[in-house]
């Protein structure tokens, strides 16, 4: 048997600046996830189309603000209740199911379509 790592071992940094250190980490994977994902999707479509609609972006801006921040806040609230309820191995298989059976669907919608 290996001999554990070194860097397994001794702690990198004091507890302090390492729980400020993770948490800003986890910060800005969140945003960049989010943001790259968000990029070009039917919600900033839908929201350059209406603001084109309305003459009014900054009206437009603050409802879709909200309504980012809303879902953001549901989506955090149910994932904590989830990770005190459910162990994280059920929830990636879970949603590994819900993924393939969303394609699945859309495949058959696709093949439907074209038949």
């Amino acid at each position: 048997m290996a001999a554990p790592s070194p860097d397994l071992d001794t702690p990198q940094a004091p507890a302090a600046s390492s729980g400020r250190s993770s948490a800003w980490s986890v910060f800005v994977s969140t945003f960049l996830t989010i943001f790259l994902a968000e990029l070009g999707d039917k919600t900033q479509v839908t929201t350059l189309l209406m603001t084109v609609e309305s003459h009014r972006p900054w009206i437009v801006f603050t409802g879709a603000a909200t309504a980012l921040i809303s879902t953001s806040l549901l989506g955090v609230l149910l994932g904590r209740w989830l990770a005190q309820h459910i162990a994280p191995r059920t929830l990636d298989i879970a949603a590994g199911i819900t993924l393939l059976v969303i394609a699945a669907a859309l495949g058959w919608d696709l093949w439907q379509h074209w038949s």
